[in-house]
C-alpha cells in the first residue's frame, strides 16, 4: 500500500459532472487500494457541504476555494507571464506551500493528477507522477478558436499553443500519462511524439446499478410529449454550442415531422443563452435532484456535440438507461459500442433529423436498440475495471 497525494482540479463530489463523475471513480479506485491524501479546489460553495464525505475516503484533505472573479484576474496575468491561461488561474501558493510540506515530511510515495490545470503542482517533487490528461486539452481550445474571431480568436489559439507545450514537457516527466480514449491517445502521440508508449488509455465507466430503470419512477414529461432529452452541466461551452446548433437545425425539422416532439436541456447552470431558448419547443430545467427519471422516459437521448471529443458520460448513462442514443460521430467513435446495434451516429443535421425519426417512427427497433446497449454497458463499462490500469501502474511506479 503507497501514500498516494491525488490532485483534482475541481472538488470530486458529488459525481454530478463529467469532470467530477471520473475524479470521483479515480479517487474510489485509489483509496480502495492505497492511502491517498487529495488535494483540490472548490469553485462552487454548494459542494463545500460535501467534504466530509471526500474525508471518510482520504487519509488527508487540502481543499482550497476558488472564487470565479479572483481566478479570472489571475488567468488574465497569464498574458504578461507567458503562462497558458487555464494554469494560472488555478495558481496558488497555499496550495503549493501545502504540496511541498507533505513531500518534506516524506508523507507521499507518488502523485495523480487529474488534468494539466493541476500539473504545475506535481514539478519538481522528485516523485513518480501519473498524469491524468483525459483529454487533449489544447485541442479543444483550438476548436474554440476556429469558431471565433477578433481578439477571442487569438487569445484561444494563444491558450492552444502555450497549453500544448505545456502538455507536451509534462508528458515528458510523466510515469505514464493517460487519455480517455485510444484516439486522444493516437491525437497526443501525433501531437507529441516524445511521449511514445508512456501514453495510455484510461476510459470512463458507467454505474449501471444506479442507471438502470425502476418501474415506481414517475415520468416528469408532460402528458402526450415526445420527449427528446440532452443533459450536461449548461455552463460548459460545448454543451452550449451543441444545444444552440441542435435548437436552430435540428429541431425545426422534426417538429415539423413530429409536432409533439419537445426537447429538454436537463443540467444545472444553464448560461442566458440556453435560457433563452425555453419555450413551447424547449424545456430548461436548471439543476434536478436525479436526472434518472428524466432519462428513463425519454423518448430519444441526443448528444449532438460538435467541440468536445473523447467519452461523454451523458452518452454512456443514457446507454446503461437503455434508452436509444443519437450521438455525434466523433463520440461513438470514442466507445466500445457498434453503431446501428447499440445507438446511432450522426455528422450534419439531417443525419440526426432522420436518426431520431426512425427511432420515433419504429419503437419497437427503438427499445431493441435500448436493450442491446444496456447490456453492453453492463458487460463492458464497469468503473473498477476501467480504473485497474492506474492503480497497477501507481503500485509500479512505487516500487521502481
Amino acid at each position: 500500500m503507497a501514500n498516494v497525494l491525488y490532485l483534482a482540479h475541481r472538488i470530486p463530489y458529488p459525481p454530478d459532472k463529467g469532470d467530477k463523475l471520473r475524479s470521483y471513480h479515480v479517487l474510489r479506485a485509489l483509496s480502495a487500494a492505497h492511502r491517498v491524501t487529495l488535494g483540490t479546489f472548490v469553485d462552487d460553495d454548494r459542494d463545500l457541504v460535501h467534504i466530509p464525505v471526500l474525508q471518510r475516503s482520504c487519509a488527508a484533505l487540502f481543499t482550497q476555494r476558488l472564487p470565479s472573479a479572483w481566478a479570472r484576474l489571475r488567468a488574465i496575468t497569464g498574458l504578461l507571464s507567458g503562462q497558458p491561461l487555464s494554469l494560472a488561474y488555478y495558481r496558488s501558493r497555499r496550495m503549493d506551500d501545502w504540496i511541498k510540506a507533505l513531500r518534506d515530511q516524506r508523507a507521499i510515495d507518488a502523485v495523480v493528477v487529474s488534468s494539466s490545470q493541476m500539473a504545475p503542482y506535481a514539478q519538481g517533487l522528485g516523485l513518480p507522477i501519473l498524469m491524468d490528461f483525459i483529454d487533449v486539452d489544447s485541442l479543444k481550445w483550438r476548436a474554440y478558436a476556429q469558431r471565433c474571431s477578433g481578439l477571442q480568436r487569438w487569445i484561444f489559439d494563444r491558450e492552444a499553443t502555450r497549453l500544448l507545450a505545456f502538455e507536451r514537457s509534462v508528458a515528458m516527466r510523466a510515469h505514464r500519462s493517460y487519455f480517455v480514449t485510444p484516439r486522444e491517445v493516437e491525437l497526443f502521440r501525433q501531437l507529441a511524439p516524445e511521449a511514445g508508449t508512456r501514453a495510455a488509455v484510461l476510459e470512463n465507466g458507467v454505474d449501471t446499478a444506479y442507471f438502470s430503470m425502476a418501474p415506481d419512477r414517475s415520468s416528469p414529461y408532460d402528458s402526450g410529449e415526445i420527449p427528446i432529452l440532452f443533459t450536461g452541466t449548461m455552463s460548459y461551452r460545448p454543451n452550449i454550442d451543441a444545444m444552440l446548433w441542435f435548437a436552430r437545425d435540428v429541431l425545426p425539422g422534426l417538429r415539423a415531422r413530429w409536432p409533439a416532439a419537445r426537447l429538454s436541456v436537463v443540467g444545472r447552470d444553464p448560461a442566458a443563452e440556453v435560457r433563452r431558448l425555453a419555450g413551447p419547443a424547449v424545456r430548461v430545467t436548471g439543476t434536478v435532484a436525479d436526472t434518472r427519471p428524466w432519462l428513463q422516459h425519454a423518448a430519444v437521448v441526443v448528444a449532438p456535440m460538435r467541440i468536445a471529443r473523447g467519452v461523454q458520460n451523458k452518452v454512456l448513462e443514457g446507454l446503461a438507461m437503455g434508452r436509444p442514443v443519437v450521438a455525434a460521430e466523433a463520440c461513438v467513435e470514442a466507445l466500445d459500442v457498434q453503431a446501428g446495434e447499440h445507438l446511432l451516429q450522426a455528422r450534419e443535421a439531417p443525419e440526426y433529423l432522420e436518426g431520431i425519426a426512425s427511432l420515433l417512427a419504429d419503437p419497437v427497433r427503438a427499445t431493441t436498440m435500448g436493450s442491446q446497449a444496456r447490456a453492453h454497458m453492463r458487460q463492458r463499462y464497469g468503473w473498477p475495471q476501467r480504473m485497474a490500469p492506474l492503480v497497477e501502474a501507481v503500485g509500479q511506479a512505487c516500487a521502481h
